[in-house]
């Protein structure tokens, strides 16, 4: 009887003792059938502007490029071959209409985005401003020390800090993009994996800088000597491009994973 006992209770103690293990399907067989899907609208956080990359499973953001701002700072990228051969070819008044144009683009591109951040603002917009600044900046340099109206010292420093920073920001944007790494989505704005926040003395220098290459664009058409509070812009221009460049370095807000 005892071991007729024993011989029962074993299946029991094994029971017991063996962890139940479920297959996957069984785990998620329980979900109600609107499941979030990878391919249907919920899967792609449509209304989050989120989506899941199918070689991945991960959710990467999206979000709307085409926007007002966006597209007035893609004008001023196009206006840059423009106002080269401007200046180049001594049309100066054309030149400075142009460069008029980009001031105040530059301006009307970052009032809509900071009124209406829902429907205007991008996370594509804090790269791209300061790209067109960039490339803005570099044409009017090199054109200008071209013409010998720009001493060629100052122009190497103005580009060459930004040369630094433009190969800084491919880095980030490599190491900052969601898997996986390729080369159409490295160049796919769509997907922001970093944004950038300009330096407060970056900021300055910027303004100095467009003051700089404006007074000297139009100093071949103003009627009087300027040469003496163009060489104090100058030195002042050369100090403060260097110091927002170092700032990009220490600074720890200045570059954002997102």
């Amino acid at each position: 009887m005892r071991a007729l006992q024993l011989q029962i209770r074993k299946p029991s103690i094994t029971l017991l003792l063996q962890p139940t293990k479920l297959s996957f399907h069984q785990q998620y067989s329980s979900q109600p059938r609107h499941a979030i899907k990878p391919n249907s609208a919920e899967g792609s956080h449509a209304h989050t502007g989120l989506t899941v990359d199918p070689p991945s499973g991960k959710i990467s953001r999206r979000e709307n490029i085409y926007t007002i701002p966006n597209l007035i700072t893609s004008s001023r990228i196009i206006l840059c071959p423009v106002l080269s051969y401007t200046i180049i070819h001594d049309q100066h008044l054309i030149s400075a209409g142009v460069l008029l144009y980009c001031a105040v683009s530059d301006w009307v591109d970052g009032k809509l985005a900071r009124m209406y951040p829902d429907q205007m603002a991008s996370v594509l917009g804090t790269i791209l401003d300061p790209a067109a600044d960039k490339i803005l900046m570099t044409t009017l340099v090199i054109s200008l020390s071209y013409k010998s109206l720009l001493p060629l010292p100052l122009a190497s420093i103005i580009i060459g800090r930004d040369l630094l920073l433009s190969l800084s920001a491919f880095c980030f944007r490599y190491h900052s993009l969601p898997l996986p790494k390729t080369f159409a989505r490295f160049w796919d704005f769509s997907l922001p994996s970093a944004q950038v926040t300009p330096t407060q003395i970056s900021k300055y220098n910027t303004f100095l800088q467009l003051i700089l290459v404006g007074l000297t664009t139009i100093n071949p058409i103003i009627p009087m000597d300027i040469q003496t509070p163009m060489t104090i812009l100058q030195w002042t221009v050369a100090t403060s491009t260097i110091t927002s460049g170092l700032s990009y370095i220490f600074s720890r807000n200045a570059i954002r994973y997102i």
